[in-house]
């Protein structure tokens, strides 16, 4: 099977492309040139590369036709984030039948109401990442109504090494982390009750080549790709502290005041990942794609905070300072 990814040597992609390679797939990835996989694989010398400026490409309304050129069996788009670029592809792609599985979003549900959360829930996004993930969704199941195959694959906090991950307070500083690997105190946004819910790199391309080898289950429908189980971030910290060896120190402190005492960009994104609190079901990903997520949310975590002790990014921590297993 012929598959092309758009966007394929990204975060996900460096886990993706490989496993399609090792599946006995021909795989084609599109990029804009110039990027290197984030990982290493044999597998790359496999691979060919397409070099395309999707921006400039769509404004001409050229990509889709360009994509259906390269003859796909299946496209994976995992940079899919206007509905206007999800059309582009259906239109071009139908006379072909070839299936389109793009990344969607945890965000597209809004905040949680009844946890977990699986994939009949109404999408009630608040923020634009969100709103702009749930029209294109909403195109590709329009269009799987239709007779199209299109499939989204809702993932959340994804994870892995050259990441920084989101910490136990909803951000990416990585400062969080060294707070709690000294055992000095920790300053919580409200209970710290809030849920995280993350999902490892390789958990979400496994994810993506289930869907590609069980078409017939998944065309038409929107999965979630994600940890077993989601995390408060309480729980979180605490469990990071005892990888150092430490009980968590934490102070709750209410959101205004809390947010009061941090940068502004550190801030807006816990408020983001607060609000959200994911926490979905990967029920219907297990019993339709065979999906089978070998991280928990804290071992993913685990891994991409062994990378950034060992890159140097904590400041005062050192891979001596770490916990044993």
């Amino acid at each position: 099977m012929r598959v092309v990814v758009i966007g394929g040597t990204g975060r996900v992609g460096s886990y993706l492309v490989p496993r399609l390679v090792e599946a006995g797939h021909e795989v084609r990835v599109v990029c804009r040139g110039g990027q290197q996989p984030r990982r290493e694989d044999p597998a790359w010398a496999l691979v060919s590369m397409d070099t395309i400026d999707r921006n400039e490409s769509e404004a001409r309304g050229a990509f889709g036709r360009r994509i259906a050129s390269l003859e796909p069996d299946a496209v994976i788009d995992m940079i899919c984030f206007e509905p206007g670029s999800a059309r582009q592809l259906v239109e071009a792609l139908r006379p072909r039948g070839a299936h389109l599985i793009v990344c969607g979003t945890a965000w597209v549900y809004g905040h949680s109401v009844l946890v977990p959360t699986d994939e009949a829930f109404p999408r009630r996004p608040v923020c634009e990442y969100g709103r702009k993930k749930a029209a294109v969704e909403a195109l590709l199941l329009e269009a799987g109504r239709a007779g199209f195959p299109a499939t989204t694959l809702h993932a959340g906090h994804i994870v892995g090494p050259t990441d920084r991950p989101v910490n136990p307070v909803g951000n990416k500083d990585p400062r969080v982390f060294g707070t709690l690997a000294r055992g000095e105190k920790l300053r919580m946004p409200n209970l710290g009750m809030e849920t995280l819910h993350h999902v490892h790199a390789d958990d979400l391309a496994q994810g993506f080549v289930r869907a590609v080898e069980r078409r017939e289950a998944a065309a038409g429908e929107s999965f979630h790709v994600l940890a077993p189980q989601a995390v408060t971030m309480r729980g979180y910290a605490e469990e990071v502290a005892s990888w150092f060896g430490h009980q968590a120190n934490l102070e709750y402190v209410p959101w205004p005041a809390w947010s009061e005492g941090v940068e502004a960009k550190w801030a807006q994104q816990t408020w983001d990942h607060l609000r959200h609190s994911p926490h979905g079901s990967i029920a219907k990903a297990r019993e339709r794609l065979g999906y089978a997520p070998r991280y928990s949310s804290f071992a993913a975590v685990r891994e991409a905070l062994a990378w950034l002790i060992n890159d140097g990014q904590i400041e005062g921590v050192t891979p001596d300072d770490w916990g044993s297993d």
